[in-house]
Parts: structure tokens; C-alpha cells; sequence
């Protein structure tokens, strides 16, 4: 079933202001090398097909070597970019953009209108597996006169715009991928963005160059080597050894003890990622006794205080204080008590409990494990026994496309755009690839809503699909997480709020 889907509003240049990307100031001279202790494999080159381009967690190094068509500064606010002026006329029929002149591939050769139009209409065609295939489409018919674009609106997406800022909205080479083929660009990828690969070894580390002659103005680190350390304990090692100069996404108290010790710093702010439990329409999540019930049992603020060191916030839905369709009035109670009573309604107790699968990462978030570990803890005391399978990342990628997740699984939702068609829309439209959740009654309340082009009645709509998903405890949200970032006191990060850990964003402090 396809997914027609409209987004947000149309933001056009003059709206979000022609300010400039919001790169750190640039370092005259190189300054040599600099290490990154990274938390994710990369598994593959292209960022605008398959399951990789849309993990939000590998963002950051597709942004290194591409540029996407519109940028996002590390408030995530919009800027130019590749694109410096973009919109809609005014009944929405057509698009204007406008292709920054002057720029160049790593290879050497121009970016022009043509790169533009052939990433759009690549990314439209579903024959080339771009997840995001139902949003590209909505434009076709594309004219190019000079660095001016023009398109035919087939469907009016008001996020549309929005989505050259997120995933799989990047600008590829037309000409180089047609000469080298899928295979080609996967030994050699280039792009237009600030790093150029030098080197890559799969599964082990990716070593970038600079790019000399960036239209942001060259970055101030020469070199930079990202290894690719899937453990968090490694990544302490690494920083703590000296052996990388940067690293994220370690355990709290990690965190806290390591920027009170000589030589190193940190930063630690919350991000657009949140941390969530997917429910699945199957076994015991079918009754809704048992799904309000995990929900209930499950103390938020203690997950935070003890594990997260205080670090992060608590959500009661799919949206954080940043998202557009943000609601404080929807709340959550956390009543375990009340959750026995709703188990016994069904049947369960702590003697006879209801059984379940839980699957979960291990050390891809700080304290993912633990965490589950500790709402498995609080689903015991009220009759929920949950098994705990951990997998990686991309396993959790593989199942739920498949729609094969366990009952409950964990994840972490990146939504850098912070519309809730891209959190609460795609997480529970039943068919989103990338939900857990599928039945008839919410896809009715979702489905008017991607083409809404009322943006009150809009956003108005998604807070009452949230407060219904809550009422019927679809999934389990838990927290928008603070994202630790530990690094050495001669390198300054500049941290983006996407949770993109980008190098083009350090310099020598």
C-alpha cells in the first residue's frame, strides 16, 4: 500500500532567512590530524537507498562527504546551501529552487541544476529503493533554466522542502555515478561536502581529507580519522588513552567522570533522538490491558535520575518540547498498582504472568541495555515477563521492515526536522516501513492528516493522534535523550542538535 504523505510548511528562502550555514570559524591553516571514536559502522556509501539511509545515527557521516539540498545549522535551522533559494508559487502547483553556482565535486568537476534534478528524480524513481521514494515523487516534470529549477507539484507534500534537511535528501554526483555504477560509487563515493574519503576499511575506521576548495570554506582539521568502535567501554578507552580526541554516546557517569579529569571536556545536550519501545500487534500486545499496563508500570523519571544521571527528559508521547505538534497537556501516568489491576483483568499476575519478547541494542545508546533491563524489572513486579534479545542495529532495521519485530523492542527516533510526520507519523502509520504498530483504527486518524494543508488543523490533528495513542498505549515512549559528546580540551565541538556528530564542525580550540 503506498504511503501518501504531505509534510509541514512550505519554507521558503525568504521565510527561514539567508543566513549562512553556521560553520565554526575556519582555521587559516590546517591544523593537522584529529581521531574520532564513532559508535556505528557505516554500512554503506550510498546515503539515498537502502536501510543505511535512514539511520539517523550514521547522519553525520554521510554529511561529512555529501551536502544535503538544504542544510540545517546545529540550532537546526535552516540555511543555504547547495540550494540558496527555494518555494512554491503561490497555489502550490510548481517549485522554485535556485543551485549555488561556483561549486565543484571532489573529483573536480561542476555542480550543477542537472546534479540537482537527477538526485530528485533518481530518489522519486521506486525502481531505485529510496526509502523515501513516497516523498521525492510528489514532484516531477522538471525544468532547468540556467541554475533556476522548476517543478510540476503531482501531490502537495508541505514538508516536502523540509525533507532536503533529512534523511536520503542529498545531492549525488549525475554524471560520475553514471560513469562508475553502484558498485563504482561504493569503492569511490563523492560528494560536494567538506570531506573527501581518503580511506575506508569496513568495519574498522574511515579516513577523510578536506576538502580544499568547499563552498563553506575548507575545515580546519586536515585529516580526521573516525573508527568505528561499536563499544561504548572501548570508545572511554579511547578517549581516556588518548588514542581519539573526540567520542559520543558513552554511559553518564563515563561521561561525568571523564570531563572533570585533565586534558579532556565535554558537552552534553538534548538532541532531537528519543528513546522508545515499539509495541507489535501480536501476541499478548494485542490486549490492550497488557500494552496500558507495561506502559504504567514503566517510572520514567527514575529511568532518567538513576541511569541517565539526570541526563535527558522524559516524554509522554512521540514528540519532544522542539517538535511542532508538541502537547505538555497529554500525560502519562506511571500507576503500578493500576497496571496489576488491568493484568487481572486479563488473566495475569506476578504468579502468572503475562509472557513476552523484549529485543533491544547493547551499548548503541548509553544504558539502552540497562534500561531495558531495568522496565523488564518493573514489568515483573506487576505479571509482565518479558525475555530480553539483544541484536544490533541493523538487525532491529532488518525486522521491522519486515514487520517481524519482537512484541516490544527498543529504539531511539531521530527527528531533526521536527515535524510529527516524521515521528509520530512514520513510527504508527500502519503502512510506514518504518512502523511497528499496524492497525486500521489509527491509520483512519493518520491518513487525512499527510495531506492537511490547513497547518493549525493540521498539527491540531497529530496532537489528537498522539493523545489517542496514548489513550490505547500503541508504544512506550520513554525520553529525549541528552547526547554526551567527551572530547580532548585542544579540540573545540561544536555540538549539532541533530545528534550528527560532524568534523566539519571542530577546530582547534
Amino acid at each position: 500500500m503506498p504511503i501518501n504523505r504531505r509534510e509541514l510548511l512550505g519554507y521558503s528562502a525568504a521565510a527561514l532567512g539567508a543566513t549562512a550555514i553556521g560553520l565554526p570559524k575556519i582555521a587559516k591553516a590546517a591544523a593537522g590530524e584529529l581521531t574520532i571514536a564513532y559508535n556505528v559502522n557505516l554500512p554503506s556509501w550510498d546515503p539515498t537507498t537502502g536501510p543505511s539511509a535512514v539511520n539517523p545515527t550514521i547522519q553525520g557521516l554521510y554529511q561529512s562527504v555529501f551536502d544535503q539540498f538544504i542544510p540545517q545549522k546545529p540550532d537546526l535551522s535552516f540555511a543555504p546551501g547547495l540550494l540558496t533559494e527555494w518555494g512554491w508559487n503561490e497555489d502550490r502547483t510548481k517549485i522554485m529552487m535556485t543551485v549555488r553556482e561556483g561549486v565543484t565535486w571532489h573529483d573536480g568537476s561542476p555542480f550543477t541544476a542537472e546534479d540537482v534534478v537527477w538526485s530528485l528524480q533518481r530518489a522519486g524513481d521506486e525502481k531505485t529503493g529510496n526509502p523515501i521514494q513516497f516523498v521525492w515523487k510528489n514532484v516531477n516534470n522538471f525544468k532547468i533554466d540556467g541554475n533556476k529549477i522548476t517543478g510540476d507539484v503531482v501531490q502537495f507534500d508541505p514538508v516536502y522542502f523540509k525533507w532536503m534537511s533529512f534523511l536520503t535528501g542529498y545531492v549525488m554526483p549525475k554524471a560520475y555515478y553514471e560513469k562508475v555504477g553502484p558498485e563504482g560509487f561504493e569503492k569511490a563515493p563523492i560528494g560536494t561536502g567538506p570531506y573527501m574519503v581518503d580511506k575506508f576499511e569496513r568495519n574498522a575506521f574511515l579516513r577523510l581529507k578536506a576538502n580544499p576548495n568547499y563552498w563553506g570554506g575548507k575545515p580546519a582539521f586536515e585529516n580526521v580519522t573516525i573508527k568505528f568502535v561499536t563499544d561504548a567501554a572501548s570508545r572511554v578507552a579511547e578517549i581516556e588513552s588518548g588514542s581519539s580526541q573526540v567520542t559520543l554516546e558513552i554511559p553518564y557517569e563515563e561521561y561525568d567522570r571523564l570531563i572533570a579529569k585533565n586534558g579532556l571536556a565535554g558537552t552534553c545536550k538534548n538532541v532531537s533522538d528519543i528513546g522508545m519501545i515499539f509495541f507489535n500487534n501480536k501476541d499478548a500486545m494485542l490486549d490492550k490491558n497488557v500494552r496500558q499496563a507495561a506502559v504504567m508500570a514503566v517510572d520514567k523519571q527514575l529511568l532518567v535520575k538513576r541511569l541517565l544521571r539526570g541526563y535527558g527528559q522524559p516524554i509522554a508521547t512521540l514528540e519532544t518540547p522542539e517538535y511542532a505538534a508538541y502537547d505538555p497537556s497529554i500525560k502519562v501516568e506511571h500507576d503500578p498498582e493500576k497496571a496489576k489491576k488491568l493484568l487481572a483483568a486479563s488473566g495475569y499476575s506476578p504468579e502468572k504472568p503475562a509472557k513476552i519478547t523484549i529485543q533491544t541494542t547493547k551499548g548503541f545508546k548509553p544504558k539502552d541495555y540497562e534500561m531495558v533491563q531495568a522496565i523488564v524489572g518493573m514489568w515483573r513486579k506487576v505479571g509482565i515477563e518479558a525475555t530480553i534479545e539483544v541484536y544490533e542495529i541493523a538487525k532491529h532495521y532488518e525486522l521491522r521492515a519486515a514487520h517481524k519485530l519482537a512484541p516490544a523492542a527498543f529504539y531511539n527516533w531521530g527527528n531533526a526536522i521536527g515535524d510529527p510526520t516524521t515521528s509520530t507519523g512514520f513510527a504508527m502509520f500502519g503502512p510506514s516501513p518504518h512502523s511497528s504498530w499496524k492497525t486500521d483504527d489509527l491509520d483512519a486518524k493518520i491518513g487525512p492528516l499527510w495531506g492537511e494543508k490547513d497547518e493549525a488543523k493540521r498539527i491540531a490533528g497529530w496532537k489528537a493522534v498522539d493523545k489517542y495513542i496514548a489513550e490505547q498505549a500503541y508504544v512506550l515512549p520513554l525520553m529525549q535523550f541528552a547526547q554526551p559528546v567527551v572530547h580532548a580540551k585542544g579540540v573545540k565541538v561544536v555540538q549539532h542538535l541533530s545528534g550528527a556528530l560532524l568534523p566539519a564542525l571542530m577546530t582547534p580550540a
